[in-house]
């Protein structure tokens, strides 16, 4: 027995190794500042240790972020109302206790699934604002993280506030005991949008975007700040949905007396659903809409290239546009049908606005009718891109429809009156511009572009009462610039090859200061080689220069004694010179002049010119 006790038989060590191989399975450890990518199994519970915390910092945040998959990140292992937090972005925030150099938080998947994701250990001092502090909204004691809800018009974000920063073990500044400067009522927030990769959902590039912009100083410098808040104000942002987006928000709030800063957990979205097998992220788009904008760019693509040559056509297309446009919109606001329905309604009331504009004109001849109906669809394209540019999202436009829609309709209103005094350039114009914009908006029923928001943002302006407070920033897309690389160092080759053509010019200037006397050297006079027999038909034909009667045809000043050309043929009497040379063009029009290199004779050709 004592013997067994002394060497343990191979099965209890292999045993043994398997528990101690699973504790460090479900134990990952973190060092702050560092991101760690985690793989939580289901049924499983995965201790986070933060470990050697310095003793500067007063509190720290645990960030875990999944793609679309939620996690739970508790502070204990069981999770419990008020101790825990299940989402695709969570976070905890802990405050240290005085001798306190470790801590432990838990992870698990609520949904019995695997789920993968990145989290961060971020810390702060005691002088550090701290986010969610003053949470009497949502479930944790602290909260710093970011709610974030979106459907198809707009995407709104929603945080606690938070309370100016404290040291280890002493009690917290009252909240809302009073709004003096020495609160926390002097805190500032600083709301950031950062956009990911066009067309890519791919969790890698989601990962790669978060490790950038999870602190403070990386989301200052790739993201944008698009508002800041004070303590008075809601701790609420509205911004706009662009499904199949994707677009990470952060809350970096700032005490502008210590100027020190804090950052909320940051919260991404793509305002489309990865579960949904028809309208997911992955199939963007409903069948109708795919099947009503692909025959509109097959439209749009021949109005912008014949439209101006198949008026009637052009028109119908206009008509069309113009009218499925109105009533989509009123059938929208005013019932509440499916969206098939009313893309299935606004398609037929466009086919009967294409067919009595194409009346209107074939019927009456009215050119101010269709020049109204095509103006008005420039007019529409060009307001809607002004207000799509960072004009729109002045204050004085999202605070007031009012001011919106009368600049809108100012600017829709000059463009057909400018075109009235240039129809058939209007026309033109109207023409490549709305037809090449469809091509644009069947392409978005496919895969995602940023300029489909150009009109996009109007019809929900139109839709949503509450569309105005939202900020409309969306990515432009970039398109890479593919250059051909340039050695620093030229070739051997390349230098020989520049060398022969120095040489070769260097030789040629001297040719021509030895001939001519150029630079300086002594001129003669040389008599010019004689010209091989078939090279006059090779150079083009000289034109004989028309002097007028009575004058005197320039001549060559240059001393070069040269046969004379023969005399100009005279025309026979009774016979104009016109009339003589129309005569002989057909036999001057296979023949060449004869190049002279000499001093041309003095000749006076006579001509009449007919009206």
């Amino acid at each position: 027995m004592s013997g067994w006790m002394r060497s343990p038989p191979p099965l209890l060590l292999l045993l043994l190794l398997c528990g101690v191989q699973a504790q460090v399975e479900n134990r990952v450890i973190f060092l702050p500042g560092t991101f760690q990518n985690v793989s939580v199994s289901q049924n499983e519970t995965v201790q986070a240790v933060v470990s050697r915390i310095p003793p500067e910092v007063a509190f720290i945040t645990l960030q875990f972020h999944t793609q679309h998959r939620n996690a739970t990140l508790s502070y204990t292992r069981m999770p419990g109302l008020g101790l825990s937090l299940t989402a695709v972005d969570s976070g905890l925030l802990s405050a240290l206790l005085p001798s306190q150099v470790s801590l432990s938080l838990f992870l698990s998947s609520p949904d019995g699934e695997t789920v993968a994701g990145t989290g961060v250990i971020l810390p702060y001092s005691s002088t550090d604002p701290v986010p969610g502090a003053c949470n009497m909204e949502f479930n944790l004691d602290i909260d710093p993280n970011v709610y974030i809800h979106y459907n198809l018009y707009e995407t709104t974000i929603r945080f606690a506030p938070a309370n100016l920063g404290y040291e280890r073990g002493v009690a917290p500044p009252a909240c809302d005991q009073s709004t003096e400067g020495n609160t926390r009522w002097r805190l500032q927030y600083d709301v950031y949008q950062y956009f990911l990769p066009e067309n890519d959902l791919s969790e890698r590039s989601l990962f790669t975007a978060i490790q950038t912009v999870a602190d403070i100083q990386g989301m200052m410098e790739n993201g944008k700040r698009v508002m800041t808040l004070s303590s008075s104000d809601l701790s609420t942002a509205v911004f706009n949905s662009i499904p199949g987006q994707g677009v990470i928000y952060s809350v970096i709030v700032r005490d502008p007396l210590l100027n020190t800063s804090a950052s909320y957990v940051p919260v991404h979205t793509y305002a489309c659903s990865f579960a949904s097998t028809l309208d997911g992220c992955q199939t963007l788009g409903k069948v109708s809409t795919k099947i009503f904008f692909t025959i509109a760019g097959l439209a749009g693509l021949f109005v912008c290239f014949c439209g101006h040559r198949f008026f009637k056509c052009e028109l119908f297309c206009m008509g069309f546009s113009f009218a499925a446009f109105f009533f989509f919109v009123l059938i929208t606001r005013t019932t509440g049908l499916d969206y098939n329905i009313c893309l299935a309604l606004s398609a037929v009331i466009g086919v009967v606005g294409g067919v009595l504009l194409v009346m209107s004109w074939w019927r009456f001849g009215s050119v101010m009718a269709c020049i109204i109906v095509v103006g008005l669809m420039l007019g529409f394209l060009i307001a809607s891109t002004v207000l799509f540019t960072p004009l729109g999202d002045l204050d004085v436009f999202r605070r007031s429809d009012a001011v919106f829609w009368v600049t809108f309709c100012c600017i829709m209103i000059i463009v057909p009156l400018f075109f009235v005094r240039w129809p058939r350039e209007g026309n033109i114009t109207t023409c490549g511009v709305v037809g090449a914009y469809a091509v644009i908006l069947a392409v978005n029923a496919y895969i995602y572009t940023s300029l489909s928001y150009i009109t996009m943002n109007i019809l929900k302006r139109f839709l949503n009462n509450n569309f105005s407070a939202m900020f409309t920033d969306v990515p432009f897309q970039t398109i890479g610039e593919f250059t051909a690389e340039i050695s620093a160092t030229p070739s051997h080759s390349n230098i020989r090859s520049r060398l022969n053509t120095v040489s070769s010019l260097r030789l040629s200037s001297t040719r021509l200061r030895h001939d001519h006397g150029v630079g300086g050297a002594r001129r003669q006079r040389h008599r010019p080689a004689a010209l091989p027999r078939a090279l006059p038909a090779v150079l083009p034909a000289q034109p004989v220069p028309h002097v007028a009667a009575g004058t005197r045809a320039p001549q060559d000043q240059r001393p070069r004694p040269e046969p004379p050309l023969p005399p100009a043929v005279q025309p026979p009497p009774g016979q104009s010179a016109a009339a003589h040379c129309a005569d002989g063009a057909g036999r001057r029009a296979h023949a060449p002049a004869p190049v002279s290199l000499g001093r041309p004779q003095r000749r006076i050709i006579s001509h009449t010119v007919g009206v």
